[in-house]
C-alpha cells in the first residue's frame, strides 16, 4: 500500500495555539529521530469515524493547554492516516521523547480489537518513516518510554511483534530503510530487556554481530557488525541457527533464549526476579478455552522471545498462536514428542515463569 496522508487542511484543523499568528510547535530535523511510538486513545472503545477522529483529539489536546493535537500522525480503523504534527515538527506524545520520537495514535481504546487496516496503514507509514530518516526506526509502545497502560495489551503485544500486518508487504530492496534484502525477518523480540532483530539498536547488537563473525558467519557483512541490527544481522543470524539445526520458521534470523545462550555463552540483560506463579491446570488450557491465565501465559511467552506467533494479541481467548509460540518453548527446553505438543503442563508452566 502507499501512504497517503490527509493534510491538516483537509480534516479541518485549528491554526496552532488557535492563532493564525502562531508558528506552531519547534521544527524537527528528521536526523533526529530514532524511534516511532505507537499509542491508543485510551481506557474506552472509539466509536467515532472519519474526520471527526481528529478533531475530536485536538480538541482535547487544546484544552490541555496544548498547541494542537500532540500527535505526529493518527491512524483510523478504517486505515485513514491523518496528520497531526507532521514529520518535522516536536510532537507532545511522550515527555523525554518528543525530539526523537515520532508519535503514531491507532484511534482504538480499552481492549477494542485493532482492524486489519488500522494496522497495515500504521505499518505503511512506519516503513515511511524509516525511508525519510534514512534508518530503521526502534519500534516502540507508549509505555516503553513513562510508566503508562497505553498503548494497551493488543496494541504492545503487536508492537513488540514487529508491527506484522496482513495485506502488507514491507518495501525491500532499493526503497527499503536500510537497502536490505527481501525475505528476512523484520520483526523484533525482547529478552532480559534487550530488544534483538530489525532496527534493534545497542552495544548488544554489536556483541551478537563480532559473535557471529567469531563463529564463522561474518560474510553476510560488508560493513560492520555494527549498534543497529541490520539484513546482515538477520541473515548471519539465521545461518547460524541453521547450523545449530534449526528450520523454517525457527531459523528465520531473529533470536530465541536458546540460540543466543549458545552464542554468547550467557544471556545478556537484566533478567528480572518473577514471583512464583502456580501452574493453573491443564484444563484452563486448549481449544475454546477463555480466561486469564492464557493471557498470562502468552505475555509471558512474548516476553521470553516467541512473539513472532502472534499478529494480535495475545489474549483471553486460546488460538493457535497460543499453541504454536507454547510448542516452540517447549522444543527450546530440548523437548520434542508429547513432551512438546504446544500444550503448557507443570513443567512447561515453571520452566517458563523461573
Amino acid at each position: 500500500m502507499s501512504v497517503s496522508i490527509i493534510s491538516r487542511a483537509a480534516w479541518g484543523a485549528k491554526p496552532w495555539d488557535n492563532d493564525p499568528q502562531s508558528s506552531g510547535p519547534a521544527t524537527v530535523a528528521l536526523s533526529s529521530r530514532t524511534e516511532f511510538f505507537v499509542h491508543y486513545d485510551g481506557a474506552s472503545h472509539i466509536t467515532r469515524t472519519g474526520y471527526a477522529i481528529p478533531r475530536a483529539i485536538e480538541a482535547e489536546h487544546l484544552a490541555q493547554g496544548w498547541a494542537g493535537i500532540g500527535y505526529n500522525f493518527v491512524v483510523s480503523q478504517a486505515g485513514e492516516i491523518f496528520e497531526g504534527r507532521g514529520w518535522t515538527r516536536q510532537g507532545a506524545h511522550c515527555p523525554g521523547h518528543n525530539v526523537s520520537g515520532i508519535g503514531v495514535q491507532i484511534a482504538i481504546g480499552g481492549d477494542q480489537e485493532p482492524t486489519t487496516a488500522a494496522l497495515a496503514a500504521c505499518r505503511a507509514l512506519y516503513d515511511e518513516a524509516c525511508a525519510k530518516t534514512g534508518r530503521p526506526l526502534a519500534k516502540k509502545g507508549h509505555r516503553d518510554g513513562i510508566a503508562t497502560q497505553c498503548p494497551g495489551t493488543k496494541l504492545y503485544a503487536w508492537v513488540q511483534a514487529g508491527m506484522p500486518a496482513k495485506g502488507y508487504t514491507p518495501p525491500t530492496g532499493d526503497t527499503a530503510p536500510s537497502g536490505g534484502t527481501s525475505g528476512v525477518a523484520r520483526y523484533q523480540v525482547t529478552i532480559n530487556g534487550l530488544t534483538y532483530g530489525y532496527g534493534a539498536q545497542g552495544a548488544h547488537v554489536t556483541a551478537v554481530g563480532e559473535a557471529l563473525v567469531a563463529k564463522g558467519f561474518g560474510s553476510y557483512y560488508q560493513v560492520g557488525p555494527g549498534p543497529t541490527w541490520s539484513d546482515a544481522d538477520t541473515e548471519a543470524y539465521a545461518a547460524y541457527q541453521r547450523s545449530l539445526g534449526y528450520s523454517g520458521a525457527d531459523a528465520d534470523g531473529v533470536p530465541g533464549e536458546s540460540s543466543l545462550r549458545s552464542l554468547l555463552g550467557t544471556l545478556p540483560g537484566k533478567t528480572t526476579t518473577t514471583a512464583k506463579t502456580p501452574f493453573p491446570g491443564a484444563d484452563k488450557f486448549g481449544a475454546g478455552k477463555s480466561n486469564a491465565y492464557v493471557t498470562k501465559l502468552g505475555e509471558r511467552l512474548v516476553a521470553r522471545g516467541y512473539g513472532r506467533f502472534y499478529k494480535v494479541g495475545p489474549g483471553p481467548k486460546w488460538s493457535d498462536a497460543d499453541r504454536n509460540a507454547t510448542r516452540a518453548f517447549q522444543q527450546a527446553q530440548g523437548w520434542s514428542g508429547s513432551d512438546a505438543d504446544g500444550y503448557p503442563g507443570p513443567q512447561t508452566w515453571a520452566r517458563l515463569f523461573a
